[in-house]
């Protein structure tokens, strides 16, 4: 399930935002708040909680303070994310900072009561490898809980470029059902996934691109243009994009995609080309041999 991503790109794209973030990520912040309402109602006393794409540590401090008997990790690709985390930290720390990728978790197996990731998975390259990396660290009903951007995102902006080339330049986003499928062929089980629209307005074309770039939410995508948009062509997407003008403003569409499932217990196959796959412990295996 490759989303042709430049993993180097989506690292240096978030760490210069570090220190920009959190002033323009109004959208990030309000599914965050949604994404954990999921739990409301869950009687559930979490001991270790990583939070995946942490960012600059706004929903990890949120967790730590839902489940302050826990220890929570944020965990970031992007260096200065984790240092700009520091001032939602505080001292004590309420929680742990590391540096690693979604795709390649250092954490030990089960060793996880709740993966939360918001708004992360649609940055890895292989978002089945990221969730294959989820359910290795969940311990057996360990919740797994994220939000990732549904293929509708940004569409008037896909379309405005579209108009002037056809390369890429809006990332491409993963539709649920996708996301549905590959949660269930990853093991997890009884997966619950649902969606949000949001519309957000702008003045103009350039104020959007300038909150992207704010926020770190750049192309990706590993068959982009690498050279800078002239003015010229620049001026050709601006124009195209005013062709969704509604009402004296500039609509950039988000769709939201939530999920939750719990981890399965030990044995349960994930499937695979070549069918179903099961990992044991080796203490299930000794003395099942015959003599």
């Amino acid at each position: 399930m490759s989303a042709g991503l430049d993993p180097s790109h989506i690292r240096r794209a978030f760490g210069r935002a570090a220190t920009t973030y959190e002033a323009h990520a109004v959208l990030q912040a309000e599914v965050g708040e949604r994404l954990r309402e999921r739990l409301d109602g869950v009687e559930f006393a979490p001991i270790r909680v990583v939070d995946v794409g942490s960012g600059p540590g706004g929903g990890s401090a949120a967790l730590h303070r839902r489940f302050d008997d826990a220890f929570v990790i944020a965990l970031d690709l992007a260096l200065p994310m984790l240092q700009a985390a520091a001032q939602h930290a505080g001292m004590p720390p309420a929680f742990a900072r590391v540096c690693a990728d979604a795709q390649a978790l250092p954490l030990a197996d089960a060793s996880v009561d709740l993966v939360h990731s918001n708004l992360c998975l649609q940055w890895c390259e292989d978002p089945g490898l990221a969730l294959a990396e989820f359910r290795r660290v969940l311990r057996p009903g360990g919740h797994l809980l994220f939000s990732t951007f549904g293929p509708d995102t940004l569409k008037e902006l896909r379309a405005a470029f579209a108009t002037a080339d056809a390369t890429p330049h809006v990332s491409r986003f993963i539709d649920m059902h996708d996301i549905g499928d590959a949660l269930l062929a990853s093991g997890f089980r009884d997966p619950v996934l649902e969606r949000d629209d949001f519309t957000l307005t702008y003045a103009d074309a350039r104020t959007l691109m300038r909150e992207l770039r704010a926020i770190g939410a750049t192309n990706a995508d590993t068959q982009r243009v690498r050279a800078l948009t002239g003015k010229t062509h620049l001026q050709r997407v601006v124009d195209a994009y005013e062709t969704f003008r509604v009402d004296g403003v500039l609509p950039a569409t988000y769709e939201v995609v939530y999920a939750h499932a719990l981890a399965p217990d030990p044995g349960q196959p994930r499937r695979d080309k070549g069918g179903d796959i099961a990992s044991f412990p080796i203490e299930r295996l000794r003395g099942s041999r015959r003599r």
